[in-house]
């Protein structure tokens, strides 16, 4: 992979010319008094390094005469290092990393000013450690203030993502590989756990399972917080208490996925807990199974991004009029959005490095194209909750409908002559579902 992180660093170094960027290591973050979370790297910084130690910066300078990669590392320390981990280290950075020079971090203030200079910008990106953004405009500053005497020396400071960022949105080859691994581990998990759900468990005994397998197959761990919920805990978005007793006849959503490499996965299914739908959840969930069909079907190169949500919202309108639950004009319903009460979020999301990954959805009123090698999730759902507040000029919900909530999720790659899905190894009709649980 040294290779591959060469390869981005020089085609970063090809787009900013005569600037410098400056890319900051993630913070180390306390759980409760002094026990810090795992760490996990900045993905920017991880994307052209590999590094994956905290309290480190890399630099790119492609106008400097001798140095164009420079990083700033923790030094050796025994006695540290027994208690939280060896360390890489200044000397063994240069080899194992392809640095041209690598320095102490408490040496950045001495050293990096001669990699900005000569800049006629530098790119940095103003993130949430406010002392290190400090930092940053200091040494700006001071360049700023010898310009009249020099005539050359950084004038800008700008945002190093309109560079960085559509490079990480095209997934090269070994990235692939990756996030097919992240996939593949996600989908023997969920499978797992349809298995293993039934009536009278609860929700926390199925996400251990899920998360169980994870690990074992090699996974980081979960992506994020993984959601198994049950019954009306299903109709909110982002439920991860995962507390509640599973019962007779209801739902179970489960939306999770593992980090692999660094790479995510992302899943959700629904099925039903005693292994047949109701009436009412099976109407339910064929509209969303045919909107997320739907929306799937619009991916290939050139294919606006927004296309794959708008399939899905005229799918989702369509059968809940259908079943009437709203009412009127479809076109009108869409235009007014009100739909939104019961699909109130967006088709899906870039998928990567981060889960919900960089990169633009819009520019500005044009669109964002598809491009292969881009991957994305597709997750369309509706949630009844027994809440639920229709919208002005729509029919009040019947208490039948009352705590559904479905939402299909999988992941797909953009290829060169339509699509991939990454995780069609877990079942998502009604006949296979059935057959699966209970």
């Amino acid at each position: 992979m040294q290779a591959e992180y060469a390869q981005r660093r020089s085609q970063v170094m090809a787009k900013i010319g005569k600037g410098t960027a400056i890319f900051r290591s993630a913070p180390t973050a306390v759980m409760h008094n002094d026990v810090e979370y795992n760490f996990r790297q900045d993905s920017d910084f991880y994307y052209l390094t590999g590094f994956n130690e905290p309290q480190a910066v890399a630099v790119l300078a492609p106008h400097h005469d001798e140095h164009r990669f420079i990083l700033f590392v923790q030094p050796k320390d025994l006695e540290k290092e027994t208690w939280h981990g060896y360390r890489v280290g200044v000397d063994a950075a240069k080899t194992q990393f392809g640095a041209d020079q690598v320095y102490s971090i408490d040496q950045l203030d001495e050293k990096l000013p001669q990699y900005l200079e000569k800049a006629d910008r530098i790119y940095y990106r103003l993130g949430r450690d406010q002392g290190f953004n400090d930092q940053i405009l200091q040494h700006w500053q001071r360049q700023l203030a010898t310009y009249p005497k020099k005539g050359y020396g950084p004038i800008a400071l700008e945002d190093p993502a309109p560079v960085v960022h559509p490079l990480r949105q095209i997934k090269s080859a070994a990235e692939l590989d990756y996030l097919r691994q992240a996939a593949q581990i996600a989908v023997a998990a969920h499978n797992r756990a349809r298995e293993f759900a039934k009536p009278g468990l609860y929700e926390y005994q199925v996400q251990a399972e899920i998360e169980h397998l994870f690990r074992l197959r090699g996974a980081m761990g979960p992506a994020y917080p993984s959601i198994v919920a049950s019954g009306a805990n299903a109709c909110v978005l982002h439920y991860t208490e995962n507390t509640r007793q599973m019962q007779e006849n209801e739902l179970l959503l489960i939306d999770a996925g593992c980090a692999y490499e660094y790479y995510n996965s992302d899943i959700t299914r629904t099925f039903p807990i005693s292994g047949r739908f109701t009436p009412e959840q099976k109407a339910i969930y064929e509209i969303v199974l045919a909107a997320q069909l739907e929306s799937i079907a619009q991916i290939q190169p050139g294919t606006p991004y927004k296309q794959t949500h708008d399939a899905a919202v005229r799918v989702i309108v369509a059968g809940l009029l259908d079943l009437g639950l709203l009412q009127g004009d479809p076109e009108e319903i869409i235009k007014a959005e009100k739909y939104k009460p019961f699909y109130m979020h967006r088709t899906g999301h870039w998928l990567g490095l981060d889960v919900h990954d960089v990169g633009v959805y819009q520019h500005g009123d044009t669109p964002h194209n598809l491009e292969p090698g881009q991957v994305f999730t597709v997750e369309p759902g509706i949630y009844i909750s027994p809440y639920i507040k229709p919208a002005e000029g729509q029919p009040a919900v019947e208490p039948k409908w009352h705590g559904i909530g479905v939402r299909i999720e999988d992941d797909v790659l953009v290829t060169a002559n339509g699509y991939e899905i990454l995780t069609d190894g877990v079942p998502k009709t009604v006949a296979d579902l059935e057959q699966t649980t209970g």
